[in-house]
């Protein structure tokens, strides 16, 4: 019996660049994207609305968006972290957004500068404006296992901001081991508990490799009914808050390093092995690895 399709979610160009040190201009993002369009990924986060004040690597994402190669078969979409933003990105054009909380709160405060509650609030808003736009909304939980601040973070902790999420009307929810602490059981115990109140079907999986773990911690996920999958072309972006032996974080798991798992795994996945090939050497050459 072969195994079912697992849809990759191309983070990159959002939450891989924007920790990266080196910012690339609009154009640069525009040719990055345009070699992931013929990938053959679900969906490729193409930026983010946040002030670049904040964020420059995210600045002109309008302007990235509308420029690149609109591939037919694939999804773009922006994360959007408020009203504004979310404003922002409907004068682009965006017709996906996603919109980004924790499961701790003190990870919440030092990356939003507000509260968990505080966010699931500015959250009702936003998708007051998708229902009546016809948007669709992912949500992204971070620190799904651990938090830097906090500590362990309990499963029943995720498993209560997801069902917020989907509530609210997220059609998928990512959850992400922001800090790269996660192992295959602390996975397979948080994936549980989530699932006991949001459908599988409606749930993504976000491992970063901080400590070298995020490619079993992906198959465990898999193991568990997960179907969508996101990563970062040369495991682009890091959280700054993770280090390890006072070096920088590794970031995003490598897209290259899930196709490689789901070809050894025996999945289906969708993702043309040349195109992704030409897109990592497009990265290597502008971020020297």
């Amino acid at each position: 019996m072969s195994k079912p399709f697992i849809h990759i979610v191309e983070v990159g160009p959002r939450d891989g660049l924007q920790n990266e040190n080196k910012i690339f201009s609009p154009e640069m993002r525009v040719q990055l994207i345009d070699h992931l369009s013929e990938c053959g990924f679900s969906e490729i986060e193409v930026g983010s609305f946040v002030s670049p004040k904040w964020v420059p690597q995210m600045a002109n994402t309008d302007k990235v968006y509308q420029h690149i190669h609109h591939n037919p078969k694939c999804r773009y979409s922006a994360l959007v972290p408020n009203e504004r933003g979310m404003k922002d990105a409907m004068a682009a054009g965006l017709r996906c957004v996603s919109l980004f909380t924790a499961a701790s709160d003190t990870f919440n405060q030092k990356n939003t500068n507000s509260t968990i509650a505080e966010s699931l609030e500015t959250f009702k808003h936003i998708m007051d404006v998708a229902r009546d736009q016809e948007v669709r909304v992912r949500g992204y939980v971070s620190c799904v296992i651990s938090c830097p601040f906090e500590g362990d973070v309990s499963p029943d902790a995720v498993a209560t901001i997801a069902e917020h999420l989907f509530k609210l009307g997220c059609a998928e929810i990512s959850l992400g081991d922001t800090i790269g602490r996660g192992t295959p059981h602390s996975i397979e115990a948080m994936l549980k508990a989530v699932m006991e109140r949001v459908p599988v079907g409606n749930l993504a999986i976000h491992c970063h490799d901080t400590f070298g773990h995020a490619v079993d911690n992906v198959i465990e996920a898999l193991n568990q009914g997960i179907r969508v999958v996101d990563s970062a072309i040369n495991g682009l972006g890091g959280c700054p808050y993770a280090s390890k032996n006072g070096e920088r974080a590794k970031g995003n798991v490598a897209t290259e390093a899930i196709v490689a798992a789901l070809e050894e795994k025996g999945y289906a996945h969708g993702i043309n092995i040349e195109a992704l090939g030409c897109a990592s050497a497009f990265v290597k050459e502008w971020i020297k690895f």
